[in-house]
Parts: structure tokens; sequence; C-alpha cells
């Protein structure tokens, strides 16, 4: 089977070009590396082509986000005969054998259709980011299994359903697309993988955590930073229209609730950044503003 492995980048050559490094290295004899560029201006694009030239690179002009450009790349991917698509974040290092225990997982599963790998922390290589995901109704919130532990042989070593697959490294049937379509871009950043599992599940497709498959992440290198006033504006925005999408209104409204304690306990200051994003998402979600975000919350985070 082809897989196409494909890479958004937005001002990121470096990390970009550190992942391509490690994504030459992989062991299948079948795959090829799109690079999405959403408009950088930091001469991604030529060191990218210069580097690497096999790779082939689409240039969008412009921010779409993670969803928006993604899904150029996975119409590219699908117009070229891939079989499986494989979603990759550019601030990633990737075990030679991913994409062979990727297929092994498919082969395995007969209903499968979409795979999340195990992501370690990069600055701690046996620290576990993500070991599956997991819908918590009583936090409304996904709770991440394994985060921060660290690896063991006999933790964590089996391959086990999971609520969603991480789009930092997602595995996911061609086939899928045309059965349920591609992200969804009103989400921009964050939530659109996790939609699209629960759209598939409902397809009859399962996701799958697959410990054989590995990879490395400097977590959160898009946002600037863990706990960035932008993180917190898309997760609240987006974790309102995922629950709108994806849950039964009792539980989107306990999410809503959710949503209101954690703004009003941290009320003062009032200039707090982090406060204010948390209120832009509330406003934007409300007033059904949605894509990227306004120059008001990027802003936020040069205040700091």
């Amino acid at each position: 089977p082809r897989v196409s492995i494909v890479i958004v980048n937005w001002n990121g050559r470096n990390d970009t070009l550190e992942c391509l490094e490690s994504v030459s290295a992989i062991d299948y004899p079948n795959f090829n590396a799109i690079i999405v560029d959403n408009g950088s201006h930091d001469g991604s694009v030529e060191a990218i082509r210069g580097r690497f030239p096999e790779v082939t690179v689409l240039e969008t002009g412009k921010n779409l986000g993670f969803a928006g450009g993604n899904n150029v790349g996975i119409l590219y991917a699908l117009g070229n005969c891939a079989d499986y698509v494989l979603l990759l974040n550019n601030d990633t290092i990737v075990d030679p054998l991913l994409i062979k225990n990727f297929m092994e997982a498919s082969a395995q599963t007969e209903h499968g259709g979409i795979y999340g790998a195990k992501i370690y922390y990069f600055t701690e290589p046996d620290r576990i980011w993500y070991a599956g995901g997991r819908w918590s109704d009583r936090k409304s919130q996904f709770i991440h299994e394994g985060y921060g532990c660290i690896d063991k042989e006999d933790e964590y070593s089996a391959m086990v359903e999971t609520d969603y697959a991480c789009g930092c490294a997602l595995f996911i049937k061609a086939a899928i697309f045309n059965k349920i379509d591609l992200l969804d871009e009103q989400f921009f950043l964050t939530f659109e993988e996790t939609d699209l599992c629960y759209r598939a599940r409902r397809a009859g497709f399962k996701s799958y955590f697959v410990p054989g498959a590995k990879v490395w992440h400097k977590v959160s290198t898009s946002f600037g930073g863990a706990q960035s006033a932008l993180y917190e504006y898309f997760m609240t925005r987006n974790k309102l229209l995922w629950a709108e999408k994806n849950l039964p209104l009792s539980k989107q409204l306990k999410v809503c609730r959710r949503v209101l304690r954690d703004i009003m306990k941290n009320m003062l200051p009032i200039s707090n950044p982090i406060l204010k994003a948390r209120i832009y998402g509330l406003l934007d979600y409300l007033l059904r503003r949605f894509g990227n975000c306004s120059d008001s919350v990027r802003l936020l985070d040069n205040r700091r």
C-alpha cells in the first residue's frame, strides 16, 4: 500500500527540516512526503526544496491553519492514489518503523480506520505525552493516557481502542475521507482530529492507539509554548464547537458549565491574557466566528 505523509509548515523551517530528516529514514518501501506551506516568510520553502528535492511542496500562500493546510495535502494525496495518509506535525521526530507498525495495526483490526502513535516528549525521550485519549464526562475534557509517565515495557504496550487518535501523528485509511469528508476547517487549530475520529466512529470506523508507532514531539511549538493565550483561545472555542457537533445536549451543557467555571475562577486580574483569551474564545463561539482568530487574540501573547 502507498502511504502519503502530510506535514503542514508555517514559519517552522528548522523544525520541519529536522522532521523531514527523520522521515527520510523511515523503513517502508512505498511512501512519499508532502509539505503544505501555509504562507511562510522565514525561507522555509527554499530551504526544504534545497535539502529535500524529492519532497512535494504545496504552497497555499496564506495561513489555512492545521485543518485547512492538512486538507490541501490530503486532497493531493488522494489524487495521487494514496492508500493511507499520515498526518504528522512538523515539530516531531519519528521512529524509522513508524509506518510498518501502523500498517501491522491496520492489518489486525477489521473495523479500524484511524490509528494514533505513542507520543513522547522531545526533551524527555522516555516520558510519554500521549498513549491514547479518552473523554472524561466527569471533567468534561479529554485525558491523555500515560501523560507524564516514564515509559515502561509492561505499561501502555498494548494496542487498544481509543476515543481519538492525536493529530500529532495520525494514520488514516484514505477511503475514510470519501465517506466522512475532510477535516472541518471551522476548527482551524485543535479539536479537528478529534472531530474527525468521532465522525469516523459514527460511520463504523474505530480509532486505535498503536504502541509500536513512536514519535517524539516538541509540545505546543505552534502556539509559542504551552498555556499561551493563543492556546487557551482555541481550546475554549473549539471545545464548545466539538461538543456541539459530537455530544448529546446534556453533555454539551456540562462542557459549557466547565468553560464558564474556568473563566470565573480566574476573573482577577482582569488584565490576565489567559482570561481574556478564554473570554474571546467563548464570545467567538457564541457569535459563530470560527476559522482563524482575530488580531486581538494574537496580540495577547505579545503583551505578556
